[in-house]
């Protein structure tokens, strides 16, 4: 059985998730809307692959016997100045959910709660691969600078990006 207070951050942590799920399927939008298809189709399955880390947590809270509450989820920006603007962006929130993360398991180490350690250690983990890409999506825009040509080939990388089950058979 869950704490009522790891239970409400894990409802917490669930609503953080959903949340990047909704920003980078707004962020797809964008990209749609700039006729970058291959960024377009790259975040879309980063929104895809936020909802499944928020099905995670879900899951867990259901296993321990906690009580799943769906809380609003607020309106993400939807556009920005540039591509790299973006790209910033996406580094700036993926560090603000390390640091909910980092809280997360902070709790549950006060709250002895061994489970959750262990559950929220993938979660780290995922986190310094999410901020490595970021960082490194961003290095690479900035060496394309405002070359379209560049940007083109690099647009037509991103849409390579293989599916998270794909990921996980490779």
């Amino acid at each position: 059985m869950i704490s009522k207070t790891m239970q409400k951050a894990f409802n917490d942590q669930i609503n953080a998730e959903l949340y990047s799920e909704y920003y980078y399927l707004a962020m797809s939008a964008y990209c749609e809307s700039i006729d970058l298809q291959g960024f377009a189709k790259w975040m879309m399955m980063q929104s895809q692959e936020e909802r499944s880390h928020a099905m995670l947590l879900y899951e867990f809270l259901l296993d321990r016997d906690g009580q799943v509450e769906l809380a609003a989820i607020a309106k993400p920006q939807g556009k920005f100045k540039s591509i790299l603007d973006m790209f910033e962006h996406v580094l700036e929130h993926e560090k603000h959910v390390t640091k909910l993360i980092h809280d997360l398991y902070a709790l549950a180490v006060k709250e002895n709660d061994y489970a959750a350690q262990v559950e929220l250690q993938w979660f780290i983990s995922e986190q310094v691969e999410e901020e490595k890409t970021a960082k490194d999506i961003i290095a690479q825009l900035k060496w394309v600078g405002d070359k379209s040509t560049a940007l083109f080939m690099l647009d037509q990388k991103m849409a390579g990006r293989p599916a998270e089950d794909e990921e996980e058979e490779n």
